[in-house]
């Protein structure tokens, strides 16, 4: 299991479009990929329990990605939220 700790850049925060994005990117990878604010963890590859998290611009998240393919999906990952 890897994890990376970002802080949201994106003037919108994490709602549909970055949300979506990411969940179509996280879905490539076979590894189970969550998301945390801290308060609750989400599933990565899902565009609503993404936007419910409700992470708004400098908020800061954790990705979780755990499989074979964990490293490469952080990297993947973590530019589109920066």
């Amino acid at each position: 299991m890897t994890s990376r700790t970002l802080t949201i850049l994106n003037e919108s925060g994490l709602h549909q479009r970055p949300a979506g994005m990411f969940a179509e990117r996280a879905s490539k990878f076979r590894s189970r990929v969550t998301v945390s604010n801290g308060k609750q963890a989400v599933d990565g590859k899902s565009v609503l329990s993404l936007m419910l998290l409700g992470a708004a611009p400098g908020a800061q998240i954790t990705i979780t990605a755990d499989g074979e393919d964990e490293a490469e999906a952080l990297d993947a990952l973590a530019p589109l939220l920066t």
